[in-house]
């Protein structure tokens, strides 16, 4: 078993991760590129100001960062790989307690999964691009793990449980983060344009759509064919 879940998520995490860094090398990094001029720009005006707000960012001269080109591309790729891994390996758990009766319904798990590490953040939380205000980072990951914990158990309540006062409750924690409302910076402001980023936002969101709907397909099919040689290969052990 241990080595059907780690096939299953290995192969899918690497092609998940493969078309995910595809599709942000041509629709999302373009937009993050572009946001960079505004914030490396000599000026820093932004859309929105408070007394007493700071104008411009502060930057560490010194920090590495990879550069535009295949540096960019192969550090966004390993950090795509290691997260689709991680997911990927869930997913494959999640399989053997539900194992999916179809391929297509692996399609429904990679759905749930957006459900719950994107869209929910994201309703508090959402994608922003460089030189965007921020509030504290603790607090957002706080609030982001809280946000995607809620809506895992939430959706499990609604979806699995026969108890009809266990689904509402299930709803009801659903919208517990939110009710709450996600951390917000002192002051709103933005060195891009906010075409750009509502362009950015929509970006994020399809990219990671497909990504999770190729993660469910793809993990679901692997699960499924390896199904009949762990079974084969129990009935040998039994023989």
């Amino acid at each position: 078993m241990f080595k059907r879940i780690a096939q299953t998520a290995g192969f899918t995490g690497l092609l998940a991760a493969l078309l995910l860094t595809l599709l942000q090398s041509f629709w999302v990094a373009p937009l993050i590129l572009q946001a960079e001029t505004y914030e490396k720009a000599p000026t820093a005006d932004m859309h929105s100001h408070a007394d007493g707000a700071m104008a411009g960012h502060v930057h560490d001269e010194e920090a590495w960062e990879p550069e535009d080109g295949w540096q960019r591309v192969l550090s966004t790729t390993g950090g795509n790989l290691v997260v689709a891994v991680g997911f990927a390996l869930m997913l494959a758990a999640l399989y053997t307690l539900r194992a999916p009766s179809s391929t297509r319904q692996g399609a429904l798990w990679g759905l749930a999964g957006f459900a719950v590490f994107v869209l929910a953040p994201t309703l508090g939380l959402p994608p922003e691009l460089p030189g965007t205000a921020a509030a504290e980072l603790t607090q957002r990951q706080i609030w982001w793990v809280s946000a995607a914990a809620s809506a895992a158990a939430g959706l499990a309540l609604i979806v699995f449980a026969h108890n009809g006062l266990l689904k509402v409750l299930g709803a009801a924690i659903l919208v517990v983060p939110h009710v709450l409302g996600a951390p917000q910076p002192q002051v709103h402001s933005a060195l891009a344009p906010e075409a750009l980023q509502a362009q950015f936002r929509i970006a994020s969101l399809l990219t990671n759509a497909v990504f999770w709907l190729a993660m469910g397909l793809i993990s679901a099919w692997l699960f499924r064919r390896h199904e009949p040689q762990s079974a084969q290969s129990g009935l040998n052990s039994a023989l």
